[in-house]
């Protein structure tokens, strides 16, 4: 019997995990999900990392002999990580490989703190893809103003990027160029194009959770008529852009010399009105060319009953354009709240990070 994950993956899209923690890695769980699952990918970030050495069993050996050495706060931190990505890619490797490049990814995220400094995050960039060492991590860095040039400067050393925190249309149509721009200086340089990927992540129910706000204390019957209807009318905007971008003249030059496309990355997809069917971000937006980041309680909803009816996108634009407008309509700016959900998205970031920091600065200090 084909299952809702095999349908996704039929139509298109990429399931990747919105997980991981080395319990899981050793344990055999994340092998499961590659075969039982269609997991063909993995997305990391401060929370999850802070959850993970919170709660896993597996950590202490190490952290004790970092302690023991000498080493930082820091460097302790990414050693860790940085060892639990290495070997989730070893774990993808065989899906890298049979789907030449375009899956098989795990991703690892810059420091948050650097968001706004474009100088410090290409370094950590280069130094986080050097520490790896696997032809299949994917450096995550956030798509803010400064993270732009850096994305470029990035791409353009050869290095494949996840582009994460997007939330409007006009800033991931800035993604797009400084993807293409990325691509150039790449060919410049002598690198490769086809040995170059990207996704760029598009968060999605975040989006639904702070309008839905704001619509509820309108109050109106039509303003709570278009409650939960923002993030997915977004999303398919998205990729209504991602289509007219990769059809461009600047974007067929590229793929003419191998280059591949920057994949849209649902991200935020948990559903977090329980009112709402718990597999909404994934149904109402399954298209081809994407992926699907789930964290696990997402995947199995998905798995155990999701209602996959093909593309859900393609067609939709008019009807999408004519939501944000509505919604536009009562009062409510979709750039104003992208934006705060931009700088909110960094401040989280920030704040599982410095969680993240404490966790292991009390391991440290109670193994000496």
């Amino acid at each position: 019997m084909t299952t809702p994950t095999q349908e996704l993956s039929d139509i298109g899209v990429s399931i990747w995990l919105d997980d991981l923690s080395r319990d899981r890695i050793r344990s055999g769980s994340l092998e499961t999900l590659i075969a039982t699952r269609n997991v063909v990918g993995v997305t990391t970030n401060p929370t999850i990392f802070a959850s993970a050495l919170a709660t896993g069993q597996s950590y202490g050996a190490q952290i004790a002999e970092l302690a023991a050495a000498g080493a930082s706060v820091t460097d302790a931190v990414f050693a860790a990580t940085c060892d639990d990505v290495a070997a989730a890619c070893d774990i993808f490797l065989p899906v890298y490989d049979r789907t030449h490049g375009q899956d098989g990814r795990v991703s690892i995220e810059v420091e948050p703190t650097l968001a706004f400094d474009a100088d410090a995050t290409i370094a950590q960039a280069k130094e986080l893809f050097t520490r790896v060492g696997r032809a299949n991590v994917m450096i995550k860095i956030p798509a803010t103003v400064e993270g732009l040039g850096a994305i470029t400067a990035v791409l353009a050393e050869g290095i494949s990027v996840n582009v994460t925190l997007i939330f409007s249309l006009e800033r991931y149509a800035d993604v797009i160029d400084a993807y293409l721009a990325g691509l150039e200086q790449a060919q410049a340089n002598g690198h490769d194009l086809s040995t170059i990927h990207s996704v760029a992540s598009f968060f999605v129910s975040r989006v639904d959770t702070e309008i839905d706000k704001r619509l509820m204390t309108i109050g109106t019957d039509a303003a709570i008529a278009l409650k939960s209807l923002a993030g997915i009318a977004n999303a398919r905007l998205a990729y209504e852009l991602f289509e007219q971008k990769f059809a461009s003249s600047r974007a067929e030059a590229l793929l003419a010399l191998g280059a591949n496309r920057q994949r849209p990355l649902w991200a935020s997809t948990g559903v977090k009105d329980p009112a709402l069917p718990d597999t909404l971000y994934v149904t109402e937006l399954a298209v081809g060319d994407t992926v699907n980041t789930m964290p696990e309680k997402t995947l199995e909803a998905t798995f155990d009953h999701a209602p996959v009816h093909g593309d859900a996108v393609r067609g939709s634009y008019d009807d999408a354009r004519a939501t944000l407008t509505a919604i536009e309509a009562h009062g409510i700016s979709i750039i104003e709240v992208t934006t705060l959900l931009e700088r909110e998205g960094v401040d989280k970031f920030i704040v599982s990070w410095n969680e993240l920091l404490d966790i292991v600065t009390a391991a440290m200090e109670s193994s000496r």
